[in-house]
């Protein structure tokens, strides 16, 4: 049995993939049992309920006609047990021990041979807590769609995140001829469709053109003493940072500003802090952010893949004044939105999904050394229903989401809230971030800055 093919953008994100610069997503989930519980228990738990999620059950497989195409695949005897590992901390081991572990196995990347998902729990926490990391890797899903196979591993929940399959022959050469018969059989539908696209073509051509020539004039240089750009290493740390939702809502509540505004000038401000700490120039810094924007229509199926784009935000890290922070990064975010996700050099990703496969075999290489010249680091928001779940009925008390590390790029940073925490998690290149902790401990210090405004 076989599904479609994988798309564009996905395929985008197959072809970056680099042993120093793995492209998954993370999730670190942490749970507080109320009774001692057993890691092989937990594996199986988590393994009997991914096997019935058919999207992870799927591989991608590189298709030689047409040449650079892939499509998904089940695999056949497919067992997601083998997926599942299980690994304990020292005992009592804290947010920090925690950290480490981690850092270490999301740096490892997935079998692109298999399907491309991994669980890991973590016992021995402090408390008698246990974590499950989930890698994913993000040619099979994004943040929503990570959201939406994590609530299929969890209690009470359907696994039904599925696509939509058609029966066809397992032989490249049967399948190619099949496709062909298919095409040949719709006729009407094929003039359709061929009219539907070339009446949409005048504006697509000049969309395209638009993004792709913003990409050009917003190219630059990145400073050679940037901490936010390194070499790229395989060895990683990861820093898992709590901040009370009461204080962010607190901030909004007096200056105005999204909730994601607030996130990205408390940012601003921690990484101001740590760059000073290193004695980095400060004055008239600008750090530039992406901001990956989902481009999912509300209500559209499940078997969609990667619908994204982006928004590039220059965060003023060089302005002393909290006050002024937060209102030039409202007023940079406030721009991006009215040009909408579809327009300026953030949408690039919507180029990628505009590209035919095989010019991603070849240009993925430069386009991933090239992430540099466009932005600074990554910063994704991804949103989490507020209700309480529980994993064999142990409640889920903090999920910190955890980013790809570009190629060339020192930082990458996931924003999510979940109930009465907004949790931050920082994956950070080893080899050039040797301080992650001071950046740490800026956040909270960022926060009581905004906060303590006009009090």
């Amino acid at each position: 049995m076989k599904t479609g093919e994988v798309s564009a953008l996905d395929r985008a994100f197959l072809c970056l993939e680099q042993g120093a610069a793995p492209m998954h997503l993370g999730a670190v989930a942490v749970f507080a049992p109320r009774r001692p519980v057993q890691p092989q228990t937990l594996a199986e738990v988590l393994a009997e309920r991914a096997q019935q999620i058919p999207r992870l059950r799927l591989r991608v497989r590189s298709s030689w006609f047409p040449p650079g195409h892939a499509r998904w695949e089940e695999l056949p005897d497919f067992r997601a047990r083998d997926h599942v590992h299980t690994h304990q901390l020292p005992s009592p081991g804290g947010r920090e021990e925690l950290a480490v572990l981690v850092a270490e196995l999301n740096a490892l990347p997935l079998d692109l041979s298999r399907p491309l998902w991994e669980l890991h729990v973590i016992t021995g926490l402090d408390g008698a807590r246990f974590t499950v990391l989930v890698k994913l890797h993000h040619a099979l899903t994004d943040g929503c769609g990570a959201v939406e196979a994590g609530l299929g591993l969890l209690d009470g929940f359907t696994p039904d995140w599925a696509p939509r399959q058609t029966m066809s022959p397992a032989d490249p050469l049967l399948d190619a001829a099949w496709r062909a018969v298919g095409m040949l059989s719709r006729p009407r539908r094929l003039l359709a469709d061929a009219l539907s696209a070339a009446g949409d073509l005048p504006g697509t051509l000049q969309q395209t053109v638009g993004i792709a020539s913003s990409v050009v004039r917003n190219m630059r240089l990145p400073a050679p003493d940037s901490p936010l750009h390194a070499r790229a290493s395989a060895a990683r740390r990861v820093a898992l940072v709590p901040i009370e939702r009461r204080d962010v809502r607190r901030i909004r509540a007096r200056h105005g500003g999204t909730t994601n505004d607030i996130a990205l000038t408390v940012l601003t401000g921690a990484l101001r802090r740590w760059l000073d700490t290193r004695g980095h120039p400060l004055d008239g810094l600008t750090v530039r952010a992406l901001i990956p924007v989902n481009q999912r229509p509300p209500g559209k199926s499940r078997d969609d893949n990667n619908r994204l784009s982006g928004y590039l935000c220059d965060l003023p890290v060089g302005e002393p004044d909290p006050t002024t922070r937060l209102r030039m990064v409202r007023a940079a975010m406030d721009r991006n939105k009215s040009a909408g996700p579809l327009r300026g050099p953030g949408a690039f990703p919507v180029l990628a999904g505009r590209v035919p496969p095989l010019v991603h075999r070849f240009a993925a290489s430069l386009a991933g050394h090239g992430a540099g010249l466009l932005f600074d680091t990554v910063i994704t928001n991804v949103p989490l229903p507020d209700l309480p779940v529980t994993l064999d009925g142990a409640p889920l008390r903090e999920l910190y989401p955890l980013a790809p590390l570009a190629a060339g790029h020192a930082l990458s940073i996931a924003v999510t809230q979940y109930r009465t925490t907004v949790h931050i998690g920082v994956q950070a290149n080893r080899c050039a971030v040797s301080d992650l902790e001071k950046l740490s401990e800026a956040l909270p210090h960022a926060v009581a800055e905004l906060d303590d405004l006009d009090s």
